[in-house]
């Protein structure tokens, strides 16, 4: 069993030839306010955004409660180096009980709005909201369990493919597909936070969909939106970015977050790659066929008696382009002009004994 090759997520088409999907992720930028994460929505759907997603979960959800090296963040390079997981995770949850409000909010301003459990109760839960799709977050792509509770709503998944191997990916795939489903979008993911543009390694997008036959978008957590915008030239279908309103007051992703003119642009510069793209055309378009008379051709630069011989003095390559085609100087030095001819001529062949 393969996936389909448009998924449909509440009455919006992904996919090949269709415009890209663009995904804003709140994460714990909303900092624990809820009017806060209110704007957020506002503003995404001010620039465009397709959908709106959440992360479902509670600390206790995601880890335990324990002060020991194992559950502490100890890369120096991390963002949030020295935190302990089960207060980064307290700090960042979005309050269940915002969820409903958040969806509809998010849906009365012509949105999509979806949410990543991260553990089986989270799926029962979204359930209850009637969610229109899952987000697979690349931290838990190696949760099968998880993966076959979500695969059996029978909704669509989008899963991002962080750190998976391509076996991982392929069982990840299998356990889906297993259950009847077979709406997945797969999202490559560098699981840096942020991850550096050299470290995106965008051809990974052609091979997956040449591999696994299915729907292959980007979850970007670069800065700007340069990595995201080459994404869709090679056949992202659909882009996620966290989203926060401004950098510079904070949020737990907000040093890789955009703002809400970089997503205003994130959306209109998107729509122009797909019909960018084209088809392999050489000899100029229909709409550059008027541009071809500006092109360079042959013309007289003085005045020219009949009989006189052309010579590098008498004629030019010059534009517009009404004469002879450049191509032929050569051919007309040293020939006799059959008549006179005034100065900004076009020569042709009329012209030429």
């Amino acid at each position: 069993m393969t996936g389909k090759q448009i998924i449909n997520i509440a009455g919006t088409e992904i996919g090949e030839h269709r415009k890209p999907f663009i995904v804003a992720e709140l994460s714990g930028n909303h900092q624990q306010d809820f009017s806060l994460a209110e704007k957020m929505i506002e503003k995404a759907a001010g620039a465009g955004a397709d959908a709106v997603k959440l992360q479902t979960y509670t600390p206790d959800t995601m880890t335990f409660n324990l002060q020991n090296d194992d559950f502490v963040i100890a890369e120096t390079d991390s963002l949030w180096h020295g935190q302990n997981l089960y207060d980064l995770y307290a700090k960042a949850a979005t309050p269940w009980e915002w969820h409903e409000s958040l969806f509809q909010k998010a849906r009365s301003l012509g949105m999509i709005a979806f949410s990543s459990p991260f553990d089986e109760s989270a799926v029962d839960f979204l359930e209850s909201l009637n969610v229109p799709c899952y987000k697979i977050a690349s931290f838990e792509n190696n949760d099968i369990p998880l993966i076959k509770k979500v695969a059996m709503t029978g909704k669509p998944v989008i899963v991002s493919t962080g750190m998976a191997s391509l076996s991982e990916i392929d069982a990840l795939l299998g356990t889906i597909y297993e259950t009847g489903n077979d709406q997945v979008i797969l999202l490559k993911c560098t699981s840096n936070y942020p991850a550096d543009a050299s470290d995106s390694n965008l051809a990974t997008i052609v091979h997956m969909k040449q591999t696994f036959d299915c729907p292959v978008g980007l979850s970007d957590h670069s800065t700007g939106i340069g990595v995201s915008l080459a994404g869709v030239a090679l056949g992202a279908c659909l882009i996620e970015k966290h989203f926060v309103l401004d950098r510079s007051k904070g949020g737990v992703d907000s040093d890789f977050s955009i703002e809400p003119e970089e997503l205003k642009l994130l959306v209109s510069e998107t729509k122009k790659i797909p019909p960018a793209i084209g088809r392999i055309c050489y000899g100029g378009t229909k709409n550059e066929q008027q541009s071809k008379n500006y092109r360079r051709s042959i013309y007289a630069s003085e005045d020219i008696s009949k009989g006189e011989l052309f010579n590098q003095h008498n004629i030019r390559i010059i534009r517009p382009g009404f004469g002879l085609q450049p191509k032929y100087y050569e051919d007309v030095v040293g020939r006799k002009a059959s008549k006179a001819i005034a100065k900004g001529t076009p020569l042709d062949w009329n012209l030429i004994e």
